[in-house]
């Protein structure tokens, strides 16, 4: 395996774990069950774990994928905003660490620390679908923007390149 492989099999964790994690943080909120939001922050612990490899991996990636001919402007716009979803992440992931310690100590505060946390997996997820689209962009030229126009412009050429001919 190399860096581009690895960057793709690593990525889909932080991502679908968010959406996971947040449901079973709020359900753990309403339930009122302690072992459900303590699963929630393992979790998301773990999204900031395999964000770090998916980052790890992502320069080597980068070199392989602008060998093929990818232009550098795209691979750099979700480079960017992977660097925003990853201080995010981060944050997440410490604040996390410190709701697990609030609810094994049974701290006064560990219920406002699980709404801070829920805010702030709510604000990853949402960086998260950019991150997502922006590298799913790299490789997969059908998802972008303006793919439908360029096709349709292609089209549009050749039939007038056919009707040159006649």
């Amino acid at each position: 395996m190399n860096d581009a492989h690895l960057h793709m099999v690593f990525n889909h964790f932080p991502i679908i774990g968010l959406f996971f994690g947040i449901g079973i943080l709020a359900f753990g909120i309403v339930k009122k069950q302690t072992i459900l939001v303590n699963t929630a922050y393992v979790m998301f612990i773990f999204c900031m774990l395999m964000a770090k490899a998916t980052m790890m991996t992502g320069e080597g990636a980068e070199e392989i994928i602008e060998e093929l001919g990818i232009s550098h402007d795209i691979i750099h716009e979700h480079e960017e905003l992977a660097e925003t979803f990853m201080k995010v992440l981060y944050g997440l992931g410490l604040v996390s660490i410190l709701g697990l310690v609030a609810n094994f100590k049974k701290h006064g505060k560990a219920k406002v620390v699980s709404y801070v946390i829920l805010f702030l997996a709510i604000g990853s997820a949402v960086l998260s679908k950019s991150v997502g689209t922006s590298g799913g962009e790299i490789r997969h030229t059908e998802i972008r923007e303006n793919t439908v126009n360029t096709a349709s412009e292609i089209q549009n050429e050749s039939q007038q390149v056919e009707g040159d001919d006649d």
